[in-house]
């Protein structure tokens, strides 16, 4: 389940900032026809913090809905509350998923004694495989190798997201878990150097835009086909990079709307790109020929949250 190119998927709203259900279901069955491996709905390139309980647990019924067993469904399911975080579990386990992706509790900055007890109650509320994920620069924590070694000892905790952009510290991580605790890439740019060190594949943010490639990039890697992957991370890179320009999901998003895909609504505090970052963004879809692919009939005009309500 956790081995290759899984989707982080973003979030579609309407103007009115209500969930666009229509463009969800689009959404996913775009990644499945084009080859993705596994989908993460809710995680925060989909603008969870902004969901309600019944728009969290709605996103991911439709994504299960519209996979039909042909991927994984890895959901998002974290927050700052361990209690809160177990009955969510429990609530998206029942939802027919597969995984549960589990954020550090962003602010409260728990030790290593906190972490181990966090994941602890969230195992012991849920029958679900397990994927830690770090990102330090968003939650404010870092799990450091000695601490994951100590999570993988607990029931159900099977993998990491690793998004804390040290490789060296990723590289650590291989010596201390076990050979079957699965190592996902959290940065789209380091899928390659990750697999080589013998991790099992990335959650990208990229995969929204171009599912196909990234998947095909993963499995080369994965394949040991180095100079095969390497030629279409060059061809991505400017991608990779552009897609981080500012805050995701901000890039991501007016990417998708640009190609059509969605409105390019944000709710704030994410805000749309500035205009020359949104310019860069639309320069590399450009380059890349997609533009032309465009779907006319969806307004492509990133809209301020503001402007939206």
């Amino acid at each position: 389940m956790f081995r290759g190119c899984g989707t982080a998927l973003v979030t579609p709203f309407r103007r009115d900032l209500s969930l666009d259900e229509e463009a969800l279901r689009r959404l996913v069955r775009r990644q499945i026809d084009e080859g993705i491996h596994f989908l993460v709905p809710c995680g925060t390139t989909g603008e969870n913090p902004t969901l309600s309980r019944a728009e969290h647990l709605r996103v991911i019924e439709i994504t299960v809905e519209e996979a039909k067993g042909k991927v994984p469904v890895v959901a998002g399911a974290g927050g700052s509350d361990t209690r809160a975080v177990a009955t969510l579990a429990r609530e998206v386990e029942a939802l027919g998923v597969d995984g549960l992706l589990t954020v550090t509790p962003p602010y409260n900055k728990p030790t290593p004694e906190g972490l181990v007890a966090h994941y602890r109650e969230i195992a012991a509320a849920t029958r679900l495989p397990i994927v830690v994920y770090n990102v330090p620069g968003r939650t404010g924590v870092n799990v450091e190798p000695a601490t994951l070694a100590r999570l993988a000892r607990i029931e159900r905790v099977v993998a990491v997201k690793e998004a804390s952009g040290n490789l060296s510290q990723i590289a650590s991580l291989f010596v201390q878990v076990p050979e079957s605790f699965a190592v996902l890439s959290g940065d789209d740019a380091v899928t390659i150097p990750v697999v080589a060190l013998g991790g099992t594949g990335i959650i990208s943010v990229v995969s929204n835009v171009v599912p196909g490639e990234m998947a095909r990039l993963t499995a080369l890697a994965l394949d040991g086909d180095f100079a095969g992957a390497r030629l279409l991370q060059r061809r991505l890179q400017k991608l990779m990079e552009v897609m981080f320009i500012e805050s995701s999901p901000g890039p991501v998003k007016a990417a998708l709307g640009l190609l059509g895909l969605l409105e390019p609504v944000w709710r704030l505090p994410a805000v749309p790109p500035r205009p020359e970052s949104l310019a860069r963004v639309e320069a590399v879809l450009a380059e890349l020929g997609m533009l032309a692919r465009a779907t006319p009939d969806t307004p492509a005009t990133p809209a301020t949250t503001a402007a939206a309500r």
